[in-house]
């Protein structure tokens, strides 16, 4: 079983450091810059999570000198990689979903139709961002440039993932924005589309394998 005292992000930590050794920067920028796509969390938790895991002896540190100043760099242990493996034996938790625009369309009728529609604007905006940045990782693994290319099989699950759910965003943001564009200018009075209604049944029926 896995240590209670971990959390998922001590998990994510350990995850990299069993791909090789990291300075505390190096796993704050790799986490931002992969796991941070589905794992977000604020730097200076991330700071102290390797020192975390000292403490529980399953990462160890040790000190290296690049040019005049000296860094810390952690790598995992052999009780640490067991851990790892312990919590990758259990059936994670779900997702949890957050996303500001959506809980802005959500209460939507106490702004002006113009305000909905940047919103989803920026959504749109957003999704293709998202979708560059994942055409670019993806351009360098085809081109057999990635940096971890013995990781590509787990690479290839992930990002999947990622890609499809930034183009679902995409998507949606622009479907829904065809539907403000016949609202009113004061949301309020807008009228529902029993259409849409009967099209979301649709889809959560198809969706969770049951009939209309």
């Amino acid at each position: 079983m896995s240590s209670p005292s971990l959390t998922t992000t001590s998990y994510a930590i350990l995850g990299l450091l069993a791909i090789k050794p990291w300075s505390t920067y190096e796993l704050t920028q790799q986490m931002d810059r992969s796991l941070g796509r589905i794992w977000p969390r604020a730097q200076s938790k991330l700071y102290e999570e390797p020192k975390k895991l000292v403490a529980q002896g399953l990462a160890r540190a040790s000190t290296e000198q690049v040019g005049r100043r000296s860094r810390t760099v952690y790598a995992i242990t052999a009780k640490g990689r067991r851990a790892l493996a312990g919590w990758l034996a259990e059936p994670g938790a779900g997702p949890v979903l957050e996303f500001e625009q959506v809980l802005q369309i959500f209460f939507s009728e106490n702004g002006t139709k113009a305000d909905a529609l940047t919103t989803l604007g920026a959504a749109q905006e957003w999704a293709r961002t998202r979708s560059r940045e994942s055409l670019e990782v993806g351009r360098q693994y085809g081109a057999g440039e990635g940096p971890f290319p013995e990781r590509t099989p787990q690479l290839e699950l992930t990002s999947r993932f990622i890609t499809d759910f930034y183009a679902f965003v995409g998507e949606w943001a622009r479907w829904a924005t065809t539907v403000v564009e016949g609202w009113p200018d004061d949301p309020r009075r807008a009228q529902p589309d029993p259409a849409n209604t009967e099209e979301t049944i649709r889809r959560a029926a198809a969706a969770a394998g049951e009939p209309l």
